[in-house]
């Protein structure tokens, strides 16, 4: 019961008030009242209003502290993405944050830059307890810090999100180079033979992502009979807007001759590419169709708006939260992987030839 409390020695002063204490005084349940406070799970208005009267009168400050002594945990999680400034991150993080919210979860945001060093140095903050758990984005093959930890068995909670597989590490993904294959049978289907990408891999930069989504479009290209032309497979370090519209511009001064298709292997290369083409005077889907992959808010409203592969990305939140639960409670649990699934959105950069 919030009151006083009074022993040898001690300040008399009020004591915390409980999520009972609340409960009790807005005559509702404990679990409620944790709804109101976290601000994710819907409330009826009334209730929540008797409930935030209650926590006013109580002066109610939740002890995140206390519960950590408990429990021997901090109450945080930290996720590293590779690149926070692009729209997929951003748009990926909000869920992360919304959902561990509504599991209590703190999240501390990291950028990773594909840099195996940044990597090591959380999962040394995750073993001294800074992070209850990790949620890890790597990128490259031949850096990441998670394989050489798990090895070593001195992994804390971790789960991964994308696709380097680490032996024995949960993990959550799309089907990447079944997502690359049915985008690319499409823009067969629709008339194209001559298809670039934007966003293969070199022995400089082995993405793990880059190196799926063109296996998938080779398979495509080899069941419809099409043979692979490696001038069209064009290589860029950085998946972002500037890198992709420079090559491609670099293509087009080639000399090759054009293709009648660009698979761009994010939105955010695609929307580079458009700008470069627009530039050039050459239209889009009449001249060259133009697709791209992850469906962010900005792809229904390019000009014209971007045919994609859509990712749930609440979905690969809910899904990576879910698995650190279980491995934060279990931690010499077997690894998962969950695979979650994708679309193939239509839209106007895409248009069938006669």
């Amino acid at each position: 019961m919030y009151g006083v409390g009074i022993g040898r020695g001690d300040i008399i002063g009020p004591m915390r008030a409980t999520v009972r204490d609340v409960a009790d005084l807005a005559g509702v349940s404990a679990k409620t009242v944790s709804n109101v406070i976290n601000g994710v799970v819907p409330v009826r208005p009334e209730t929540r209003e008797r409930v935030e009267k209650a926590l006013a009168a109580l002066d109610y400050v939740p002890n995140l502290s206390a519960r950590g002594l408990r429990n021997g945990r901090s109450g945080n999680i930290a996720l590293a993405l590779p690149d926070l400034s692009t729209p997929y991150s951003a748009e990926l993080a909000r869920w992360f944050v919304e959902l561990a919210h509504d599991r209590g979860w703190a999240v501390q945001l990291e950028q990773s830059g594909n840099n195996g060093i940044r990597e090591a140095e959380l999962l040394s903050r995750a073993r001294t307890h800074l992070v209850d758990g990790l949620v890890l984005n790597p990128v490259l093959l031949d850096s990441s810090a998670i394989a050489e930890a798990g090895e070593a068995g001195e992994l804390p909670p971790t789960v991964v999100i994308g696709e380097v597989e680490p032996s024995g590490v949960d993990q959550v993904h799309i089907d990447s180079r079944a997502a690359a294959r049915e985008m690319t049978e499409h823009l067969i289907a629709s008339g194209r033979r001559r298809i670039a990408i934007i966003g293969a891999s070199d022995e400089q930069f082995r993405s793990a992502t880059s190196l799926l989504r063109t296996q998938g479009y080779h398979d495509a290209l080899e069941a419809a009979g099409l043979a692979r032309t490696p001038e069209l497979e064009l290589v860029v370090a950085q998946w972002t807007p500037a890198a992709a519209a420079a090559e491609l511009a670099r293509f087009l001064d080639s000399g090759i001759p054009l293709p009648d298709a660009v698979f761009c292997f994010t939105d955010s290369m695609a929307l580079g590419a458009l700008h470069v083409l627009a530039e050039r005077g050459l239209a889009v889907p009449r001249d060259v169709a133009v697709v791209g992959f992850d469906d962010v808010a900005e792809a229904a409203f390019a000009i014209p708006a971007l045919t994609t592969v859509r990712i749930d990305k609440r979905a690969i939140a809910d899904a990576a939260l879910t698995a650190l639960e279980r491995r934060i409670a279990e931690r010499d649990a077997p690894g998962r992987v969950t695979v979650v699934p994708h679309t193939l959105v239509h839209r106007a950069s895409v248009v069938a030839r006669d």
